[in-house]
């Protein structure tokens, strides 16, 4: 037995002798002398056993053929194409492929993609040998050989459908069920062919976070015919991967449909108190303020628009540009909101200020979801806005939101918050938080809608004493503590 042959036989390769023996000679060649047939061998087999990958992670770029055993996660539709010169169209499939360590998508040609529709099925354990390559996604594979395994197990749960945090880079006929949180508006594109494209988004929520929804072409029109709060089912979605984060995409073969289901979302919102410059962050809060919306000439001619709010949490509040259509979002004073991806900006008069662009969702709850950050994760949630007032979003202050709690309690209804009788005499101490006609003051516990002549601004200090009637109190005296001092 030959050295060549005797070093072939300790190798676990699907290479060919005949193949395994010509590139050995090949490198005896190409090294001019410098090595004999026993150290070729020796180098082949090396560069043979580096293409044995541990897993999918493994795999790069550039790699010799590699081979692998991996589960079906999800098989695509075989297309045909023309072949440069040959009268026989030319036959594809992408199917995904997963193991322990990643994912990966694998193009099977000609036989192998008619063998694979016919006989395929997501689930299947195969084993793979083929050259790695940059694609879309990515690192995919083009498969030389395609085995299936019996005897071999993968450890990867395939999925009927997903939630948000099982989504990863490359996944295709993802089925996902969350809530609306947010829609945008359809956007045109020109494509380098000439034709023009359409494109809209969705920002969807489950139990396990949030997702950008981008929906394309016939599909985009869904933006605007779905409700915020709805909760759907996105249908054969793909996960593409932009600035960093995950989006499910939407095609012609996809479809997002209404279901008669309660999605919880929870968001994880980072309290305004801690927010620092430069991060993007999701925060949550009371509605303390509302400014209109404003328009603005850009730089390239077109018209922009903004509108400003100042929500506040349980550590503290901050002003929140809404750029672009996140302007047009129906949020109003006391609302309860919920703003994703706002990036914490320098603002006016050296405070930090959090910006709402494209990226970001405008989501008005009915309520602060249990835990949220800036409230008592001990409370069951506040009350809808007329009952409370915008203290039922700051969590600070006292757990009584009002006279009314203190003095069932045997305590006395005096400390500067009064209840809504109609037509009684009140003292009420507050924050202005609106200034104008009417004015209205926050105590961190609860709101109070008031009429007053005296020139007040935002942040001022005042006591307001007059005669309370459904919830509004028409101010005979008004005292200044801090402020303008007008």
């Amino acid at each position: 037995m030959g050295v060549i042959r005797e070093v072939y036989d300790d190798l676990d390769t699907d290479v060919e002798f005949e193949k395994f023996e010509a590139a050995v000679n090949d490198k005896v060649e190409q090294m001019g002398g410098l090595a004999d047939e026993e150290t070729a061998a020796m180098l082949i087999a090396h560069e043979l056993r580096d293409e044995e990958v541990n897993g999918i992670a493994d795999i790069e770029p550039g790699m010799e053929d590699v081979k692998f055993l991996a589960k079906v996660v999800s098989i695509g539709e075989v297309r045909t194409f023309e072949r440069d010169g040959e009268d026989e169209d030319g036959r594809v499939v992408n199917i995904e492929v997963a193991d322990e360590t990643g994912r990966i998508r694998v193009s099977l040609w000609d036989e192998m993609a008619a063998g694979a529709k016919e006989n395929l099925e997501v689930g299947t354990v195969l084993r793979i040998g083929g050259r790695p390559k940059d694609g879309y996604n990515g690192v995919e594979v083009s498969a030389s050989k395609v085995e299936e395994d019996l005897d071999a197990e993968v450890d990867v749960q395939v999925l009927d459908t997903y939630r948000v945090e099982d989504l990863a880079l490359g996944l295709s006929d993802v089925n996902l069920e969350g809530k609306i949180l947010d829609t945008g508006t359809v956007r045109t594109f020109d494509r380098d062919d000439g034709t023009e494209g359409r494109v809209s988004n969705l920002s969807v929520g489950d139990p396990t976070g949030r997702v950008r929804v981008t929906l394309w072409d016939e599909r985009a029109d869904l933006a605007e015919e779905l409700e915020t709060g709805q909760s759907v089912e996105v249908v054969d979605g793909y996960v593409r991967e932009r600035d960093g984060s995950l989006e499910l995409h939407v095609g012609s073969r996809g479809a997002v449909e209404v279901i008669d289901e309660d999605i919880e979302y929870v968001p994880e919102t980072t309290d305004i108190g801690t927010l620092e410059l430069g991060q993007t962050v999701d925060i949550a809060g009371g509605v303390i303020e509302a400014d209109g919306k404003r328009t603005f000439d850009r730089d390239d001619g077109s018209e922009g628009q903004v509108r400003n709010i100042r929500v506040k949490d349980g550590t503290g509040d901050i002003r929140v540009a809404l750029w672009g259509e996140k302007a047009d979002a129906d949020v109003d004073l006391a609302d309860y909101v919920v703003i994703t991806d706002v990036e914490i900006k320098d603002g006016w008069q050296e405070d930090l200020e959090a910006s709402a662009g494209w990226r970001s969702s405008v989501t008005v709850m009915d309520e602060a979801p249990e835990g949220a950050a800036g409230t008592d994760a001990g409370d069951s949630g506040p009350t809808p806005p007329s009952d409370q007032g915008l203290g039922a979003f700051s969590g600070g202050g006292s757990s009584e939101s009002s006279g009314d709690a203190s003095a069932a309690n045997g305590g006395s209804s005096s400390d500067a918050t009064a209840t809504e009788s109609a037509g009684e005499s009140v003292e009420f101490t507050g924050t202005v938080v609106q200034a104008g006609t009417p004015v209205i003051l926050d105590d961190g516990t609860q709101t109070k809608t008031v009429d007053t002549e005296a020139d007040l601004g935002l942040g001022d200090e005042v006591t307001v004493s007059g005669t309370e009637t459904d919830g509004r109190i028409s101010a005979e005296t008004v005292e200044v503590h801090t402020g303008a001092q007008r």
